[in-house]
């Protein structure tokens, strides 16, 4: 009896013209391109307005406190150079290399606050400074002398550190404070026998 072999098919390199390679490289095709395209827009920066150190509330923009960051965020602040904020006022205080909200500049003519001096009868905190928030304390004379807070979580402007001679008290730090009250701050620095400027957190 004769053995029947079956003869095993011999295995042909595919060519260029085989339709699974072909479609294998267009597959690899668009995925590479659909990956660059992404990593593209993932890329895209745009021009932005940011704080060239603090700005507090009632600073005057120009060239030397404003600086341009191109970065990648939403929408809600200043784009460069479109919305140049020259001469426009910051409402809030903005940190050193912040982004500037549309949000937080006004007109000069729409800025409701007033810088008001207030020297200390007591030292200063090194951490009160500009930016920082403080409440201001007085002291009234009387039997026993009576302490009452007249600003709350006011913003620092600015702060002169001249101690004079012997370093105790007799620093001043403007605070700003809402046009409405600032009557009411200054009759209070008036008639305060000691003033006190607390720095908090």
């Amino acid at each position: 009896m004769t053995d029947v072999r079956p003869v095993a098919a011999r295995l042909r390199r595919p060519g260029w013209k085989d339709p699974r390679l072909i479609v294998g490289v267009l597959l690899v095709a668009v995925a590479v391109v659909a990956v660059a395209t992404m990593l593209r827009a993932a890329d895209r920066t745009a021009p932005l307005y940011s704080a060239h150190g603090t700005l507090v509330p009632g600073t005057v923009l120009d060239e030397s406190n404003v600086a341009v960051a191109h970065v990648r965020v939403g929408d809600g602040y200043l784009s460069a150079p479109d919305e140049a904020p020259w001469d426009r006022v910051v409402t809030r205080t903005i940190g050193d290399g912040e982004l500037i909200p549309a949000g937080a500049v006004v007109d000069r003519e729409d800025f409701g606050g007033r810088p008001v001096a207030v020297t200390a009868s007591a030292p200063v905190s090194e951490a009160v400074r500009p930016g920082a928030l403080v409440d201001v304390w007085v002291t009234r004379d009387g039997d026993p002398p009576a302490s009452e807070r007249v600003g709350e979580s006011l913003v620092v402007a600015a702060v002169d550190r001249d101690e004079g001679a012997f370093g105790v008290g007799g620093e001043t730090v403007y605070v700003v404070v809402d046009a409405d009250g600032v009557g009411a701050m200054l009759d209070a620095l008036a008639s305060a026998g000691e003033v006190a400027v607390v720095g908090i957190g």
